[in-house]
């Protein structure tokens, strides 16, 4: 089974975090939370129990690794010297490496964004320059098995293209078929 990690820091964003578990988990890859203190609340108050404490982990049980943002999670795993090793070995090893909202930083000072194509939330992209990346303005960005995108809005369409990435795409029609995000989002 396909196995994806999401770290979770106190100040996380919600949407972004809990967007990717629950579609990756209806997807069938198989999601653990690790999360920097156990429980770990988010940015806006909501309080979540990771599967495993940030130290259990070890990444070459998974295919992928994913970093939520959020104000101040996304300072909180950049900060982190354990989540910076992670990232770092996990594109050594060619798995997939993802991040939302602020938390490309992370990537960026991890060293795997150079020469890399990326996204950030809006008026960070100096973050990704300073790391050698290439900053575009789009929801999310793929460049070989880096996986960026903008920010809270996005991570719905984040979550399915880390999904496509994952188990194809046919299985990530038919979660966005199933969850109605074939509707798109319109407000009346």
């Amino acid at each position: 089974m396909v196995k994806a990690l999401v770290l979770l820091a106190p100040g996380f964003e919600e949407v972004e975090a809990m967007t990717v578990v629950d579609l990756l988990r209806r997807g069938g890859v198989e999601v653990v939370t690790a999360g920097l203190e156990k429980p770990v609340e988010g940015s806006h108050g909501v309080k979540v129990l990771p599967d495993r404490r940030l130290e259990e982990i070890s990444i070459g049980d998974f295919d992928a690794v994913i970093c939520p943002g959020g104000y101040p999670g996304y300072e909180n795993l950049r900060k982190n010297r354990k989540v910076l090793e992670l990232v770092r070995e996990a594109a050594e090893r060619g798995l997939i490496v993802a991040a939302i909202c602020g938390a490309p930083s992370v990537l960026s000072d991890a060293g795997v964004l150079r020469g890399k194509r990326g996204t950030i939330y809006p008026g960070m992209e100096a973050e990704l320059r300073k790391g050698g990346g290439r900053p575009l303005k789009k929801l999310v960005v793929v460049d070989g098995k880096i996986i960026t995108s903008m920010g809270p809005a996005t991570a719905f369409a984040f979550a399915l293209e880390l999904l496509k990435q994952l188990v194809g795409r046919e299985k990530a029609e038919e979660v966005k078929k199933a969850t109605l995000a074939h509707l798109g989002a319109k407000l009346r």
